[in-house]
């Protein structure tokens, strides 16, 4: 939230992967204090600052923290509805938690923030992410980011092992990114900022899986795995910028005809946020660099 001011831009971008992909029990033990397990450590929390500091260490590193009893989490442990249920609430709650600190923010800032989810982020977030005005969900439409620049974004995915909420076929992906270009206006100037990268472009390089989702030749072979439609779309269309992620260890830049394609990577289960900061002009790039905090 505090990028837009520190590197002067005028718009902040966030494509996707926006919610935590656990929970971590804090459980209440007889005496008041809270026992729990996390990254392989032991924690007793006995004062109120312990347990604020590990629910922050928590949240650091893409997780949600949960208070809970040894009832309760019995009670989770025999449903995957009811887990569910909770780890829905808690996520929620946190997505609204960030739109109105990004609305304290920015508000009258003149900064724009566009946020999209990503493949494996539920589609309950996405009427949380329409209800501010200052937080603009920019999914599955075209956006103008300022009077030069329109935007298409897509948080969907093409088919991955996880079978995420929105991995779709490839045919799929490739109707919904051309419903999108069919209303730019002026292509020559878009971004195309569409969470998954294009197959085989050094952008989406990940080890590849056999059938148990386990890493083939102890994750030697490496491959592209990212959407032959996002590939053929910049192809066809010539964007003048393409924004993706979701392979988080394939951080890079590469072009595709005259499209700059960047990925910022992703290492926040280390606790730093990546991204690329771009200066575009009117119908170039003039230049970009990496940037994390």
């Amino acid at each position: 939230m505090n990028a837009g001011k520190y590197y002067g831009v005028d718009v902040l971008i966030l494509g996707g992967d926006v919610t935590g992909k656990g929970m971590v029990y804090a459980v209440e033990e007889q005496d008041g204090s809270y026992r729990a397990t996390f990254m392989g450590k032991e924690y007793l929390l006995k004062s109120s600052d312990e347990i604020l500091n590990f629910e922050k260490n928590v949240r650091l590193f893409g997780f949600y923290p949960l208070k809970t009893s040894k009832e309760e989490v019995e009670r989770l442990s025999e449903s995957e509805e009811a887990r569910h249920e909770v780890f829905l609430k808690l996520m929620i709650e946190t997505l609204k938690r960030w739109i109105t600190f990004g609305e304290e923010k920015l508000k009258g800032s003149g900064i724009g923030l566009y946020v999209t989810a990503g493949n494996d982020d539920d589609f309950a977030i996405d009427s949380v992410l329409s209800e501010s005005n200052v937080v603009i969900h920019a999914d599955r439409r075209v956006v103008e980011v300022d009077r030069d620049h329109e935007m298409i974004s897509s948080s969907y995915s093409n088919l991955t092992p996880w079978k995420c909420p929105r991995d779709i076929s490839e045919n799929e992906l490739e109707q919904k990114i051309e419903a999108m270009a069919g209303q730019v206006n002026n292509m020559k100037n878009c971004i195309f900022n569409l969470h998954v990268p294009p197959i085989n472009s050094m952008l989406d390089n990940a080890p590849l899986l056999d059938e148990n989702l386990n890493p083939k030749d102890a994750g030697q072979v490496i491959g592209g795995v990212g959407s032959t439609a996002v590939r053929k779309a910049i192809e066809l269309h010539q964007p003048l910028l393409g924004l993706h992620g979701h392979i988080h260890e394939s951080k890079g830049f590469t072009n595709i005809g005259r499209t700059l394609c960047v990925n910022p990577g992703s290492t926040y289960s280390e606790g730093i946020v990546q991204g690329v900061v771009v200066r575009l002009g009117r119908d170039r790039v003039d230049g970009y660099w990496p940037v994390q905090g």
